[in-house]
Parts: C-alpha cells; structure tokens; sequence
C-alpha cells in the first residue's frame, strides 16, 4: 500500500469540493457598452481532501490557486458548486455556523510579516484566537498554551513580548503558523507560506509544517510555485491552468510520468542540481503568451500553447478522465508523445 492509499483509505473525506466556480463580473470597458465581462478565477474544480492529507496545488500566476483557497475558507464570495466540510455545504451555511467552522481552517499567507498587526505583540497575535473561542480561559492559561506552542514552532517564549519588526522572515512565519495552530485546526490552507523565503529557511519551516502534521493530525491545502517544495511535501497535486483542474495525481505519479502537456512543460522546466544534466536535458517549450482570462479560448483553455494542439481541441472541452490508477487528466491526446526541445549543445 502506498503513502497516499494509507491516508486516503483512513476515512472518509474531511473536505469535499464539487465544481466550485468563482466568478468575477467586470466593470465595463466603457459607457456604451452593452455587456460586463466576466473572469473565471476559478471554473469548476472538483476533489477531495482526507484527513492527515497534504493536497499540492500548483500552477502559474493567476491560474486561481489562492482564489480557490479564499474560495473554500469563504473568505470571497463563490459562484456556484459546493464546499462540503465533512459532509456539510459550507456555502449554506449561516454565519454562527460559519464562525463555529472557523475554529477548525486556518490559513497561512505568503507574506509573513503583512499578515501580522504591527501594533501587537507576538503573544497577542498568537493569543487572539483563543481570547476569541475560548474567552474563559483564565490570563495565565492562555500565556501557558501560547509560550508552549512558540516552542513548538522554534520559538522561545521570552520572546512573547516582542513586537513582529523585531523577528525574521522566518521568524515571523513560524509566528504566523503557531497563530494557525493555537486552537488545533484540522485544515491549514497555506498560500505560498515559503515563496518570500530564503531557500535554507524554507527547508525548516517546510519540515516544521510535516512535523505538526504528524503530531496534530492535520491536513493541508499547499499552494506554492515551487514543484520540488510541492513534491517534498504532498501526498497529491492537482495542477490549475486559468481556472481549471488539468491534472491530479499521487506526488510521485505526477512527477515521474505527467500526462497534461502543461505539467510536462512545468516538470520540465524544474531545474536539476547536475549542471551537466541541467544542460543536456530535454524541454517541453510553451509557445505563445498566456490567454487573456476575460477571452480564453475555446475549447481546451491550454491549445493555443499546446504543442499537440489539433483541430479536435478548438471543438471540444476535454473532460477530466482516468489516465492511471488514481490519475486523470484533462486532454484528448494524453497518450501521445509531446514534442521536447533539447536544451544542450548541437
């Protein structure tokens, strides 16, 4: 059995998402006009998360990873389609239930020290959660629970007085998770938590967000740029192109035999530690810009780049379909070769 059959055979899903649309109407152009248009942030994407699972989400700027992460936490309106968090739609929800829910998702942002008030102190910070769930714990409690998790997440708690501007990046970033971790979440959605980061610091507070997972039990929604760091610590990875899930697999699955001509291209493009293999190997090279989101294409989204693009993909969406065991992909010719470019001398 492998790592993910483990996780995802445990229970039943915490977090199910069922063609969940967001949708922006935009102001019109000018005053003539006779119709706004309309930006598909994110355009029907459907999986499920088990619980103690990591979900990578990876894919360019723009191609809604982290409106799909507002999007489940309801932190911007969505569209249509639904967010069942074990079994309940979180979109039906009134608010006393919604803030009932809240206790159990957290969220880490990219920018560690922008999402800290400047104005408080780290214990503050960390403590508000608590002040505003569990407001009859006594002062002393919530300083006991707050210094024991700053050590925790490598902190010292002689530090609980200090002010954000007087830590790290990486400091403020392990600030930013213990204030996610205080009230014992079952969901963290983390926005890009490294990318701000220098490499050495994003190994240790990747490696911390393994750890807490093994000792809380979590799960984690991972959104980052950064295919290694996503492989280092998913179970699976869905990829997102202007919107839509192409592809969803088991980490290694992905990574070894990618079946979307838009991962094969991203894969490609890793760089490898071997400068001799760096230059030799071969890339999969997108031609073309990135299509406006106001206007994409018809049919498949991705043909105008697509080097196997063919006449059947400007008619046709291509459905996501079983391309392997636990594996689907969005493309009519998954099982073609895709042309590469060779990076080394001639």
């Amino acid at each position: 059995m492998t790592a993910v059959e483990a996780v995802r055979g445990a229970a039943d899903p915490l977090l199910s998402v069922r063609d969940l649309k967001v949708h922006f109407r935009m102001p019109r152009r000018h005053l003539l006009a006779t119709h706004r248009d309309t930006l598909k942030a994110v355009d029907g994407v459907t999986f499920d998360l088990a619980p103690g699972e990591t979900l990578g989400v990876v894919g360019e700027s723009g191609c809604g990873k982290s409106t799909l992460g507002r999007a489940i936490l309801r932190l911007i309106p969505t569209t249509s389609g639904q967010v069942l968090w074990l079994g309940e739609d979180l979109r039906a929800a009134p608010p006393a239930r919604m803030r009932q829910h809240r206790r159990n998702m957290q969220v880490i942002f990219q920018d560690p020290l922008a999402s800290l008030d400047p104005r408080m102190t780290v214990g503050d910070i960390i403590a508000e959660p608590l002040r505003t769930f569990h407001g009859a714990l006594s002062r002393d409690e919530v300083r006991q629970r707050v210094g024991d998790l700053m050590r925790t997440v490598g902190l010292m708690p002689e530090m609980i007085n200090r002010y954000p501007h007087e830590f790290s990046g990486g400091q403020c970033q392990r600030i930013g998770i213990a204030r996610a971790m205080i009230l014992n979440p079952k969901l963290v959605i983390c926005d890009e938590p490294v990318s701000a980061l220098d490499v050495s610091i994003q190994s240790q507070i990747i490696n911390l967000l393994m750890d807490l997972q093994k000792e809380f039990g979590l799960s984690l929604i991972f959104i980052s740029h950064d295919l290694s760091v996503v492989r280092h610590i998913s179970h699976r990875i869905m990829v997102l192109y202007m919107g839509k899930l192409v592809e969803m697999a088991p980490s290694d699955a992905l990574y070894d035999s990618p079946r979307h001509p838009y991962t094969q291209a991203l894969i490609s493009a890793v760089p490898l530690p071997d400068p001799d293999a760096e230059r030799a190997k071969a890339r999969i090279v997108l031609e073309g810009d990135l299509p406006s989101p106001l206007h994409p294409p018809s049919g498949c989204i991705f043909r105008t780049r697509c080097p196997k693009a063919a006449e059947r993909c400007a008619e046709v969406v291509p459905e996501l379909q079983a391309v392997a065991p636990a594996h689907r992909a969005a493309c009519h010719y998954w099982d073609t070769p895709t042309p590469v470019r060779s990076t080394g001398p001639e």
